[in-house]
């Protein structure tokens, strides 16, 4: 389909060719479409060429931009229909898909209304600049939106060009730990943390043993489901704030002021989340970031993971109880919209102080004509 699109797929050498002014030029060939459907698909985000999906060889059309984007989800949102089957309650499944969904399009509306509001600086209300031109804001929005939320971070557009709330939403995929869908099979494990904090609060509320599948949720399990949440955001706003106040964490920043402190939290919340998209305005190619972007990595991934399979070993162990009239039930829309605000309260209660010296601001001096 992406050849069909005009993205390249061949083994020829590079040709070097006139350009209208005269130049010369090399263009790169190569065997890009059967690369970037591996990379959409898995959700990894390597581009082929190094302007990423913004490149014309690697996403040609409006078309070939509609299939790369629909890749970036596809398979992570087919897993909340395998999770409901593997259960034996679709609706379970069907109650997950809904609270992604929700969540991805509450982003891209935020992103949207940010982008189309008027810009006293650059005196419009719609700035192009570091879109993707081809395809437009919309296009460029969501896509920003959608490869923040899973773990892809394949680009169209400069994430840094993203005026202040729409680079925010992008931040706080990153931050809630890409559930939204989330990388294929990590975004469902991710989220099913959210889900034992979800039903441990329910329990709370209602007095009763929380459980969840008819298996009872323990001080173990909550244990774990909070060390799965506490370390990447600790991990995020202790290195931010540590490249804050450092002269090799500050020596890099392509911009000063709020932006630049979003480019550093940028830079650790896509590292932390396994991302790879970027404020691209800090270098991360020095000594000093190189070693803790790798640090907030292994930390990210493997301290989600560890607690992830423990609650999985534990929860085996356990004897399923029968449905009762105290039992809590999880896939209905009271549920849906319980998770979506714990989702909510646990980003807004960890992440606002840093967001709020960030884009917050830089959008309120924005909306007064000061830029960065």
């Amino acid at each position: 389909m992406l050849v069909s699109q005009g993205v390249i797929q061949n083994f020829s050498s590079y040709p070097t060719v006139k350009t209208l002014e005269g130049i010369e030029q090399v263009i790169p060939l190569g065997p890009a479409a059967s690369q970037i459907a591996i990379k959409q698909l898995g959700t990894n985000g390597g581009g082929f060429f190094n302007a990423n999906s913004s490149h014309p060889f690697e996403n040609s059309t409006p078309f070939s931009n509609l299939i790369e984007m629909l890749s970036l989800i596809v398979l992570a949102a087919a897993f909340t229909y395998t999770y409901g089957l593997m259960v034996g309650s679709k609706k379970e499944g069907w109650v997950l898909f809904g609270v992604m969904l929700f969540l991805l399009v509450a982003g891209i509306l935020t992103s949207l209304y940010s982008e189309y509001l008027y810009n006293p600086i650059l005196n419009t209300a719609s700035p192009l600049e570091g879109k993707e031109l081809r395809f437009g804001i919309v296009n460029s929005v969501i896509w920003s939106t959608s490869t923040t939320a899973t773990s892809c971070g394949a680009v169209n557009a400069m994430h840094s060009s993203l005026t202040p709330l729409a680079g925010m939403v992008a931040m706080i995929n990153l931050m809630l730990g890409e559930i939204v869908f989330g990388g294929v099979g990590c975004g469902m494990y991710g989220m099913i943390i959210f889900i034992f904090l979800t039903v441990f609060v329910a329990g709370l509320m209602v007095g009763r043993t929380p459980e969840y599948l008819g298996k009872k949720i323990e001080a173990f399990d909550v244990k774990m489901a909070i060390i799965a949440i506490i370390v990447p955001n600790f991990v995020i706003l202790v290195f931010t704030a540590y490249a804050a106040v450092t002269v090799a964490g500050l020596s890099s920043l392509g911009n000063a002021g709020p932006h630049g402190l979003s480019e550093i939290i940028y830079a650790f919340s896509s590292a932390v989340a396994n991302n790879g998209s970027a404020f691209a305005g800090l270098n991360a190619n020095t000594v000093f970031y190189n070693i803790s972007l790798g640090i907030a990595m292994l930390l990210g991934r493997f301290l989600v993971i560890v607690p992830a399979l423990a609650i999985a070993g534990n929860l085996v162990r356990k004897n399923k109880s029968p449905v009762s009239a105290g039992t809590f039930t999880t896939d209905n829309y009271v549920f849906a919209i319980l998770l979506i605000g714990v989702i909510i309260i646990v980003a807004a209660l960890t992440h606002f102080p840093a967001l709020s010296l960030g884009p917050i601001v830089e959008h309120l001096l924005m909306n007064n004509g000061v830029a960065f």
